[in-house]
């Protein structure tokens, strides 16, 4: 993966979560209103080696990908979004709720929008700050 060659995280490993499928009142059209859409998001969180391993394996050591998938689902669930960018955005502070997430990379995408497009969507890379 060519992000783990930013000198900021040689010492991370990456964390998943890929293609989660949800239906999202989404879009600023009127017929994108009458009903949910299907969004698919994915996150990257780059997390400290040494901050996501664990000396007994117990989930309680590392950063656990239920509780971004949880929040995921509770944020993207909670309202009617106008924008993809809205959603994403909550979807990153999720992910940076989790203090050991040094970086996160997220995209969101609407794969049923245009009948000749696989899919349509945004994506972003951001550092703790």
């Amino acid at each position: 993966m060519s992000d783990l060659l930013d000198p900021r995280l040689q010492d991370c490993r990456r964390i998943f979560l890929h293609d989660f499928s949800l239906d999202v009142s989404i879009g600023f059209h009127d017929f994108e209103r009458e009903a949910k859409q299907r969004v698919l998001i994915s996150v990257d969180l780059f997390v400290p080696i040494a901050a996501s391993t664990s000396s007994t394996d117990h989930v309680g050591e590392v950063v656990d990908y239920d509780f971004i998938r949880h929040g995921i689902t509770d944020w993207a669930g909670s309202r009617h979004f106008n924008l993809q960018e809205t959603l994403l955005d909550g979807v990153v502070d999720i992910c940076f709720a989790q203090t050991a997430v040094r970086a996160v990379r997220a995209s969101t995408q609407k794969p049923d929008v245009y009948p000749d497009c696989r899919t349509v969507g945004i994506e972003v890379f951001r550092f703790r700050s």
